[in-house]
C-alpha cells in the first residue's frame, strides 16, 4: 500500500514537523498511526496515511454514520436525535453567513445528503458532492437527492454559491490546498464559506489524550487548532469572519472517546467529561470540542 511520508507540514509548509504520539483507529483496522505537530503553524497531521487510492478501505464500517445512517447503539441513537437540533443550528449560520435566506448552497462531504435534503425544504438551490458511492446511493433512497462525485468540485463554474459547506469534511481531504483554492473561486462576490472540524485544543482532547475519538485515524489526516485554520484559509485569501461552538459534539466525541479507552460503557464517565467540555466551549469557543469557522473571501 502507498503511504504518504511528510517531510514538511502539509498546512503551511514549514520544516518544524515532530512526532507526538500514536493513536489507535478504532473503528476499522485497529492499526496504530504517528501523529506529528507544525512548531510554526500548530497544526497536527497523521504521518503514513495510505495516499488517495488507498484510503477507501479504511472507511468500510457499518459504524460510519455519516455514510450508512445506521441507528445501532447508544450513541448512535443519541447522534441522530442531536442532528434535528444541529440542523437548525447549520441553517441559521447559512443564512446569517451568506445574508440570504434562500439561495445556492453546495455541501461538500454531503455524506446521505440529510443536510441537503433540510436545506432544500426550505428553498434553497443545492448541490451535493461525496466521495462514497454508497452514501450517495443513501441520499438518493432516502431523499431523491443526486448528490455527484466529489471529483466534479474541480468542474463547477465560478462564483455560483452563497454558500460552501462542510461539516467535517475537510479534516479528510488529500488535495487541501487544491480544494480550498477551488472553493474561493466557486463563491459568489459576498458568499460565505463554513468549515466546521475538530479542535485538538479542547478540553475534552486534553482529557483523552491518543484516546480522543476525534484523531480517527487514518481517516483524518489534519488535526487543526484554531490558529493553524487562520493560517491555512489565510494561504487562500479567505478570512474567518466569526467561530462558533458545534457544542453538543463535547458529548458526542467524549462518549466515544470513552468507548475508546475501556473498550466498552463509561457513559456516565464520558457524559461528565462532556459537560466539562461543553461548559468551558460555552465561555470560550476555542475551547469547544469541534468549531464552524465562517469565512469569507478576502
Amino acid at each position: 500500500m502507498s503511504r504518504i511520508h511528510y517531510q514538511q507540514c502539509p498546512v503551511c509548509g514549514s520544516g518544524q514537523i515532530s512526532r507526538k504520539f500514536s493513536a489507535k483507529d478504532h473503528t476499522v483496522s485497529k492499526e496504530n498511526f504517528d501523529i506529528w505537530e507544525c512548531a510554526v503553524c500548530t497544526a497536527r497531521f497523521t504521518q503514513d496515511v495510505p495516499d488517495i487510492a488507498h484510503i477507501g478501505q479504511y472507511y468500510q464500517s457499518a459504524e460510519y454514520v455519516s455514510h450508512t445512517e445506521t441507528r445501532e447503539g447508544l450513541i448512535n441513537r443519541l447522534y441522530h436525535a442531536v442532528r434535528k437540533i444541529t440542523m437548525r443550528s447549520k441553517q441559521n449560520w447559512v443564512k446569517s453567513a451568506s445574508g440570504v435566506k434562500q439561495g445556492s448552497l453546495l455541501d461538500i462531504g454531503s455524506g446521505t445528503g440529510a443536510f441537503l435534503h433540510y436545506m432544500q425544504q426550505l428553498g434553497w438551490q443545492v448541490t451535493g458532492l461525496e466521495p462514497d458511492a454508497g452514501a450517495r446511493d443513501n441520499a438518493r433512497k432516502l431523499y431523491q437527492l443526486e448528490t455527484q462525485s466529489v471529483e466534479e468540485l474541480f468542474n463547477l463554474p465560478p462564483a455560483q454559491f452563497d454558500c460552501i459547506t462542510m461539516w467535517h469534511v475537510l479534516e479528510h481531504v488529500h488535495n487541501l490546498h487544491a480544494y480550498l483554492d477551488q472553493i474561493h473561486r466557486l463563491l459568489k462576490p459576498g458568499g460565505a464559506l463554513l468549515i466546521a472540524v475538530p479542535n485538538y485544543t479542547s478540553t475534552d482532547a486534553h482529557l483523552y489524550g491518543s484516546d480522543w475519538a476525534a484523531y480517527d485515524v487514518p481517516r483524518h489526516l489534519y488535526h487543526f487548532s484554531p490558529a493553524a485554520m487562520d493560517i491555512l484559509l489565510r494561504q487562500h485569501q479567505l478570512r474567518i469572519q466569526q467561530k462558533h461552538p458545534m457544542v453538543f459534539d463535547a458529548f458526542y466525541v467524549s462518549l466515544l472517546s470513552e468507548k475508546n479507552k475501556t473498550g466498552g460503557g463509561g457513559f456516565i464517565k464520558g457524559g461528565w467529561k462532556g459537560f466539562r467540555s461543553y461548559w468551558k466551549a460555552w465561555r470560550h469557543v476555542d475551547k469547544c470540542s469541534s468549531i464552524v469557522y465562517e469565512c469569507k473571501q478576502a
